[in-house]
């Protein structure tokens, strides 16, 4: 079985195991988020991310680009329900789909201050140097641009001025019922 292996594998390379998501997203599918949750427990998961990026914070603070809501909105409302009720702690937002390979600096800057209340995580895609598999497999992303913005001087004073708290999700799950993660 594929998600078990996945497991298996992460559990090989002795890292702490943070929280689980899906390439493309692909947890979302009810009968993956249904293995997830099942297999998941084996391996020490307590957190999962929910691929739910409000538009109201992308219009606030890029006005001058279209962003709509996701049709597949009711389906992340149910990953969201889905995995609480499993008792696991999920991220109540995440940036960097509408840029998917190219969260660079100027719009980390922007965004960072339009950030809404309680767990976002802003994704990434970073590298050091660009390679012919990378780029077949990631065509038009922009993997030093993006390592850029996260080792940015600017962008970690910027975080420090609105008073981010940074970490993984290991570092704001909390106990259910008592959720209080997040920003400032």
């Amino acid at each position: 079985m594929e998600v078990r292996a996945q497991f298996e594998a992460f559990r090989a390379t002795g890292l702490l195991l943070d929280h689980v998501n899906a390439h493309k997203h692909m947890h979302v599918h009810p009968t993956v988020t249904r293995m997830i949750i099942e297999i998941g427990r084996d391996f020490g998961m307590t957190a999962v991310r929910v691929p739910f990026e409000p538009v109201e914070p992308l219009r606030a603070a890029f006005p001058d680009e279209r962003h709509s809501a996701p049709l597949y909105r009711p389906w992340i409302e149910w990953l969201r329900r889905r995995l609480q009720s499993a008792g696991l702690f999920v991220n109540d937002n995440l940036f960097g789909l509408a840029w998917t390979g190219g969260m660079v600096e100027e719009r980390l800057l922007r965004l960072l201050p339009h950030l809404p209340q309680g767990l976002s995580e802003i994704y990434f895609h970073p590298a050091t140097i660009r390679s012919t598999v990378l780029c077949a497999a990631m065509p038009g992303y922009r993997h030093e641009e993006e390592l850029a913005a996260l080792l940015s001087s600017s962008a970690k004073s910027l975080v420090a001025e609105l008073g981010i708290r940074l970490g993984g999700y290991s570092d704001f799950v909390t106990v259910p019922g008592s959720r209080q993660p997040g920003r400032r």
